[in-house]
């Protein structure tokens, strides 16, 4: 699930139900017919855990006078009030613990106890003390063959089957070996693609005029979730800095229209929130004026095109943003509680909070039930629980048709034809046409898609893939795979023309193993698993990602046409800069863990230099988003960082068999590893952390 921030539960007219305020939980327990008694241990103040060893069943956990239940969901943490409670189906005999938080925001939450498994000797990482490596390369370069150090820029001949070298000083004792004939680069192979994620507006400011759009403004404050003015012709601006780094792909945040106006952000309703990372779409057919111009975007495809750099657009099918008073006002949907216009300003997106109230308070002035919200996007387009629209269930018991953090939710598994929303009849500029027959997934799929047959869009990321049915997404697929063609007939000259549509997804959680979702025209999916599984370990040393490297080239092999895009920091999760307290020798080990990684991996913008966590406010995840540190990088140990993420970078781009090719451990001591597709070899080596690191 995408994480985003909260808003006031009234934006849609949902409630949660009234909250437990006790000394401790009071609540039922029953597998079966057997009632459980609950031992409660104070874990802190409001917040308790129950330990419950449980055979397979039916569990039944609530407050005594409950009268429905639903069901409840590992992990999650779900609404706990006097009419709460849940079922669990436990398939198998196992332990449990249950976390009760019966304070403000009363919650329940079940988890597994995981059974420690045997441990494994630790692998240590050891220490390079500067001299030369000696490592057997035998069964990858021919005895007298020529071989360099990418790295260093050392050559040598290959003698008795083994090398000797000195790693470069400030490279943590790598040597990175390539044939020293081989080629300068490498055909593209997505299983080896280095994705670069960029937030536009938090990148890089290549045209100040646009940065008020709509009439949006700074806050003047920590500036937490207002535009800060990257768009279009910034990134375009930066793209021989990619090409510096190795990039292959650009992710951009979707760059079509955003709601014009603010939500109350985060939990406690302290920042204004805008849609500044396109998750929060008002019109999918125009390109939002903070992001630029249409010259703006040609310019930017045609530049990196021509730099081998291809573009992915995020793109969502799950929910358009919220209504805000600026679009209530300009569009015209909506109303007010009677009397409530007399506490807005001329214009209502300047409206402010009284010293006691927090940005939420302005939905007390919003009647949610006014006939009017019948011109927003309509009761045939959207669950949101406003006006006659349809409420919608939760987003645990129905991934599909539940609402994420309160959003209004596409029917896209309507088979009804609709017409245009009211509003978008009326807007101007847009490029949404009503059409005979179309259902709501008809126009969605249309809309994302003339963005790639009219300026060559090379591929998707998609976004909340788990909450859209999958036929949807797998007609998303085709209609994209036909618009490629058509922008590939119509642009013969550029360098991508016949190449093929990419499309990689995010369901939340996943690892890099295989799934359904390639059936349903995914080439690729996420990898959530290497932020917290492997890069902890293997940035302190490459020996500690041999499990890992093994794993999923294993999976790369045993499928072929299998691929996922690991990564270590995103907007979503963390930054690893982040979690590891600022240390910035970890950071350089990030760049070997990663960018040697088998599969497709992506860098989160600043990863290579460091950028630090920004105001985040009451939502965890806003401060991942902070603006690209451009004037830390002349400080010597950021360009020093830089300059090792470059080398790293540029070494996999010429070879495909890092990210494709079979994986074998050469040796323990010193650490290395061979990766070889067809003709192309490359020896990894590591002697071990530096002195000091």
């Amino acid at each position: 699930m995408h994480r985003r921030t909260s808003v006031c539960h009234l934006a849609f007219g949902l409630a949660l139900p009234a909250q437990l305020v006790l000394a401790e939980p009071t609540l039922t327990a029953r597998i079966g017919d057997e009632p459980l008694h609950l031992r409660w241990s104070e874990m802190q103040p409001e917040r308790y855990s129950a330990e419950l060893a449980l055979p397979a069943g039916e569990l039944e956990l609530g407050a005594p006078e409950a009268d429905n239940t639903h069901p409840l969901a590992l992990y999650r943490k779900q609404p706990l009030g006097k009419d709460s409670a849940y079922r669990f189906n436990v398939p198998a005999a196992g332990n449990y613990r249950l976390i009760a938080d019966i304070g403000e925001d009363a919650s329940l939450r079940l988890l597994p106890v995981k059974e420690a498994k045997p441990s494994k000797p630790a692998t240590t990482c050891p220490v390079w003390h500067g001299g030369p490596v000696t490592v057997s390369v035998g069964e990858v370069f021919a005895e007298g063959e020529r071989v360099r150090d990418a790295y260093s820029g050392q050559t040598t001949e290959v003698r008795g089957g083994r090398v000797t070298l000195t790693p470069a000083a400030g490279s943590d004792g790598l040597l990175l070996l390539e044939a020293a004939d081989a080629p300068a680069t490498a055909a593209h192979d997505w299983r080896n693609a280095t994705v670069y994620f960029v937030v536009t507006d938090r990148f890089a400011n290549g045209d100040p005029t646009n940065d008020n759009s709509y009439g949006r403004q700074p806050d003047g404050q920590e500036e937490i979730g207002t535009f800060h003015g990257g768009d279009l012709k910034g990134l375009t601006g930066k793209l021989d800095y990619l090409v510096e780094l190795g990039i292959s792909a650009v992710w951009i945040t979707a760059p079509y229209e955003q709601i014009h106006g603010w939500v109350g952000g985060g939990d406690n309703g302290d920042f204004r929130h805008y849609g500044y990372h396109g998750y929060y779409a008002l019109d999918f057919t125009e390109l939002d004026a903070n992001m630029g111009s249409e010259a703006d975007l040609r310019e930017l495809m045609t530049e990196a095109h021509a730099r081998g750099i291809r573009v992915l657009f995020d793109v969502v099918m799950n929910h358009p943003g919220y209504s805000t008073l600026a679009d209530m006002q300009t569009f015209g949907f909506g109303g007010l509680r009677d009397g409530m216009g007399q506490y807005l300003p001329e214009h209502w997106a300047n409206w402010r909070p009284e010293s006691y109230e927090n940005l939420h308070a302005y939905h007390n002035l919003v009647d949610y039930q006014h006939p009017d919200w019948v011109r927003w996007w309509g009761k045939d387009w959207v669950r949101a629980g406003l006006g006659d629209y349809d409420q919608p269930p939760s987003a645990v018991v129905d991934p599909v048709k539940g609402s994420l953090s309160f959003l209004p939710d596409f029917k896209t598994e309507s088979d009804q034809p609709v017409g245009l929303p009211a509003f978008l009849q009326h807007k101007q500029p847009t490029g949404a046409t009503a059409r005979e027959g179309y259902r709501v997934r008809d126009y969605l799929i249309e809309w994302l898609t003339d963005w790639v047959r009219e300026y060559g869009v090379d591929g998707f990321r998609v976004d909340t893939v788990k909450h859209v049915e999958p036929d949807a997404w797998a007609e998303l697929r085709k209609a994209a795979d036909r618009a490629r063609a058509d922008w590939s007939a119509a642009n013969p000259d550029d360098p991508f023309a016949g190449t093929p549509f990419w499309m990689v997804g995010e369901v939340f959680g996943h690892g890099p193993e295989t799934s359904l979702y390639r059936d349903n025209g995914f080439d690729a999916l996420i990898n959530f698993a290497f932020q917290t599984e492997a890069a902890p370990a293997a940035s302190e040393c490459l020996a500690k990602a041999e499990p890992t490297y093994a794993d999923y080239a294993r999976l790369l092999a045993e499928h072929p046409e299998h691929n996922f895009m690991s990564y270590a920091s995103s907007h979503d999760t963390a930054l690893f800069f982040q979690q590891t307290g600022g240390n910035l020798g970890k950071q350089r080990g990030l760049a070997n863990a990663l960018l040697l990684a088998p599969g497709a991996v992506q860098v989160f913008y600043g990863d290579e230099t460091a950028r630090p966590f920004g105001p985040t406010g009451s939502d965890p995840f806003q401060g991942t988003r902070s603006s690209m540190n451009w004037a830390e990088q002349p400080q010597p140990e950021i360009s020093e960082l830089l300059r090792h993420w470059r080398v790293l970078g540029q070494f996999r781009a010429r070879h495909q068999a890092i990210g494709a090719g079979r994986h074998e451990r050469l040796s323990t001591e010193p650490y290395a590893f061979s990766r070889t597709l067809g003709e192309d070899r490359v020896v990894v080596v590591q002697a071990g952390a530096s002195v000091g690191r």
